[in-house]
């Protein structure tokens, strides 16, 4: 696993935005794409995260179902209105993606581990999956990339789309930055070559006509792709519809994602399989030696805090807390300053699909920024 300084491509900025990354940029004019450099990485060193990519998946599995099992959802903070649409949807499996990104402290050197499990809401997904192989053709023709996220996205969607009659609504925030916008935009479009007809729609003109979901003009909502966390939706005004409501409506993701995106999930896979080489100590209490503390529910490194030599060395502010917090033992990333790597991995329908990195300081926070990589030797 090497760091490599790299020359970008002149006019990079207008090569990412024909792909659809037209958020590339910060407001303050540094990089989110980041092309001044990449990581190469040994077959064998793709391997073990591929391996632990799969190997997580497999304990999220028996995870989830002993969290139904042992009823310890109220432990996760969701409602308990929604505890019987999760039990159900998990025992169904309705139409989903099943797709969702782990995110690994990895130095080539040991194991990987897993900080979290991005799969009801997961971003980076069009430059993990599109811009970064662009890139690599464009500048490594004769070398490889670990990344097949696109095809195996595209062959989901193939599958799924018979199981919606009508259209399926594609629906986030308009968020400021256009990141929810890029992803979303992309998964239509991968819907659409699957045969579907999609339809956009911002989550707040979404309606309930007192019989089910139902867009501006009045369309009713059969299948929903959201880019809007679960933990948000079931406390919003309709949030009990959407939850009464699974027969009529599918979702995707599935409500039980509820569980796999919840940091609660990090000690009860402790207790289940300990001293596991992919997993790190993690508890509802605070930890002996060196640890980080996170909310259950926080987003984009949100009031993270590192604790080191039993003081505080990096923590950020958020509005995330009050539902809890779980302690990791700490995972000291590779490199220096700004340039500390986290792998995503990204898994779609159980299948291990390819990698993205994103770079920042100790905590991986909403100005990290994404680095592509190559497979070499």
């Amino acid at each position: 696993m090497d760091r490599r300084t790299l020359r970008p491509r002149d006019g990079w900025q207008a090569k990412v935005e024909a792909l659809g990354l037209i958020w590339h940029t910060t407001p303050d004019g540094r990089p989110y794409w980041d092309e001044s450099a990449c990581y190469a990485f040994s077959r064998a060193e793709i391997g073990e995260i591929e391996s632990a990519t799969a190997e997580l998946y497999g304990l999220f599995l028996k995870a989830g179902q002993a969290i139904l099992d042992r009823g310890l959802l109220g432990r996760f903070g969701i409602p308990d209105y929604a505890h019987k649409a999760i039990g159900d949807m998990w025992n169904e499996e309705p139409p989903a993606l099943n797709y969702g990104r782990f995110d690994f402290g990895y130095d080539g050197k040991g194991p990987p581990k897993l900080f979290e499990f991005n799969c009801d809401t997961p971003t980076s997904l069009l430059e993990a999956a599109v811009v970064q192989w662009d890139w690599k053709e464009a500048m490594f023709p004769g070398l490889d990339q670990y990344n097949s996220l696109h095809d195996k996205l595209a062959a989901k969607w193939k599958d799924i789309a018979p199981s919606f009659e009508d259209c399926v609504h594609f629906a986030h925030i308009a968020d400021d930055a256009g990141e929810d916008t890029v992803t979303v935009s992309y998964m239509r479009d991968l819907a659409e070559q699957a045969g579907l007809k999609t339809v956009p729609i911002l989550m707040h003109d979404i309606g309930w006509d007192g019989q089910g979901f139902a867009d501006l003009e009045g369309r009713p909502m059969s299948g929903i792709y959201h880019l809007y966390p679960w933990e948000w939706l079931v406390n919003e005004e309709f949030g009990r519809n959407a939850v009464a409501s699974m027969e009529e409506t599918a979702w995707i993701e599935p409500i039980w994602k509820m569980m796999w995106s919840n940091k609660a999930v990090l000690p009860l896979l402790w207790e289940m399989f300990p001293d596991h080489p992919n997993l790190l100590p993690a508890s509802h209490d605070p930890l002996g030696g060196d640890y980080v503390r996170k909310p259950l529910l926080a987003r984009e490194g949100a009031n993270i805090e590192i604790r080191r030599g039993g003081a505080t060395e990096a923590s950020t502010d958020g509005d995330y807390g009050t539902e809890g917090f779980v302690y990791q033992a700490l995972y000291p990333l590779p490199g220096e300053g700004e340039n500390r790597p986290v792998i995503g991995a990204w898994i779609v329908d159980g299948e291990p699909a390819g990698m993205g990195i994103r770079e920042d300081g100790p905590i991986t926070g909403n100005t990290a920024r994404f680095i592509p990589h190559i497979i070499q030797g």
